[in-house]
């Protein structure tokens, strides 16, 4: 069995191992260096927030049994998508891939910014009143169902192969549990760092109440976006200890931390 065949037939417990690897690595980390003082129990948001990765992971297989990969599958045997005319080399279609979906999500991540409705479902991610690594996870139901609706589009338009996919998924997961990690960085090794890959200090300035700091550093894996099409800033006004981590007007932690708050929030007439 060669590698690819390996990766593809044990996707989700490759997907599973690196989820739980990653989570217990920057768990640990929070705890020997975290970069803030929590303000809410940790007890009460890890258990809500990963109770709405779990439901969310349920839905998921409910309304999508083959994921992305079983729509990159049936695109790469139809021959539908960009790559999948072009017949690109392996190595440059998984390069392109990579890249192309990366820029896609950052391009989604502001949409869901800017967009009134949108912005409702995403607020979700943010009226969380600490940051840690649970918070990479915690979206609400129905932006995680338009998110893979809107990857299936991408997947079939650019013939992403299954692969490719198969790869990039455990990376923007282990990127958004990095960079939303309460973890400190030497200062010398965060400046060179994010050249190449959006830290914890740069993406925490995107869950600033302040909503020119908000609708900043908009990367979840790569930090070239947000420089390249001006949306980045290298620290919160407050500094990093000073910012204050939310939305205004979602200060109770019934709101806000537990699970049934949680879900009600796109539906509340406020922030």
């Amino acid at each position: 069995m060669d590698l690819a065949t390996f990766i593809t037939t044990h996707e989700t417990t490759i997907r599973l191992s690196c989820f739980l690897g990653i989570l217990s690595l920057v768990a640990l980390w929070e705890l020997i260096a975290p970069r803030r003082t929590l303000r809410i129990s940790k007890a009460v948001r890890w258990a809500n927030n990963l109770s709405l990765v779990f439901l969310n992971s349920f839905i998921l297989r409910l309304l999508f049994p083959a994921a992305a990969v079983g729509v990159a599958v049936w695109a790469q045997d139809n021959g539908w998508g960009l790559f999948n005319l072009l017949e690109l080399p392996f190595a440059v279609s998984l390069i392109l891939g990579l890249l192309l979906m990366d820029l896609a999500i950052y391009a989604q991540h502001v949409l869901f910014h800017h967009v009134p409705v949108l912005w409702r479902l995403h607020r979700v991610h943010h009226v969380d009143l600490d940051y840690d690594v649970t918070t990479g996870a915690r979206f609400h139901p129905i932006e995680i169902v338009l998110s893979m609706l809107i990857k299936f589009v991408l997947i079939c338009v650019l013939g992403i192969a299954p692969l490719t996919v198969i790869v990039f998924e455990p990376i923007l997961n282990g990127a958004a549990m990095f960079n939303h990690g309460n973890i400190r960085l030497p200062a010398a090794l965060d400046r060179y760092l994010r050249l190449v890959l959006v830290t914890p200090d740069m993406h925490r300035v995107h869950h600033s109440v302040q909503m020119d700091e908000t609708n900043s550093n908009f990367g979840f894996n790569l930090p070239w976006w947000d420089r390249l099409f001006g949306t980045y800033k290298a620290q919160p006004d407050a500094g990093q200890e000073g910012m204050q981590i939310g939305v205004k007007g979602f200060d109770n932690p019934k709101e806000t931390q537990w699970l049934p708050g949680m879900l009600w929030v796109p539906f509340r007439r406020k922030g």
